[in-house]
C-alpha cells in the first residue's frame, strides 16, 4: 500500500515505514503530524484517484529530525560595471517517518 501526498508545494510516494525529507514544517522532533492532502492512494486491491484529494484519506507521519540541506552559492555578475555578489543559502527539511496510512 502506498499514497502520493501533496506538502510544501511538492508531491511525494509513500508507503508505511519510509523516512522522507520536505520542506520544514513546524513542530518538534517526536511530534506526530497528520498530512490530510492525500492525492492517490494505491491498496493491494484498487486505485483511488482523488478530485484533487482523496475524502477521508490521511497519513500520519512522526517527526524524527530538523535538518539543513547543502550550501548553494549564487553569485550575480554584470561585466564590465565592477558588479560581483556572492551569496549562500542553505535550506532546511524536516525529515518524516511515515507510520500510517488510513483509507478513510
Amino acid at each position: 500500500m502506498y499514497a502520493v501526498i501533496k506538502t510544501g508545494g511538492k508531491q511525494y510516494q509513500v508507503s508505511e515505514g519510509d523516512v522522507i525529507q520536505v520542506d520544514l514544517m513546524k513542530g518538534q522532533p517526536g511530534d506526530t503530524v497528520e498530512i490530510d492532502d492525500v492525492l492517490m492512494l494505491k491498496t493491494d486491491s484498487d486505485v483511488k484517484v482523488g478530485t484533487p484529494v482523496v475524502p477521508g484519506a490521511k497519513v500520519s507521519a512522526t517527526i524524527v529530525d530538523h535538518v539543513k540541506g547543502k550550501k548553494i552559492i549564487v553569485f550575480k555578475f554584470k561585466r564590465r560595471k565592477d558588479y560581483r555578489r556572492k551569496l549562500g543559502h542553505r535550506q532546511k527539511y524536516t525529515k518524516l517517518r511515515i507510520e500510517s496510512i488510513q483509507a478513510g
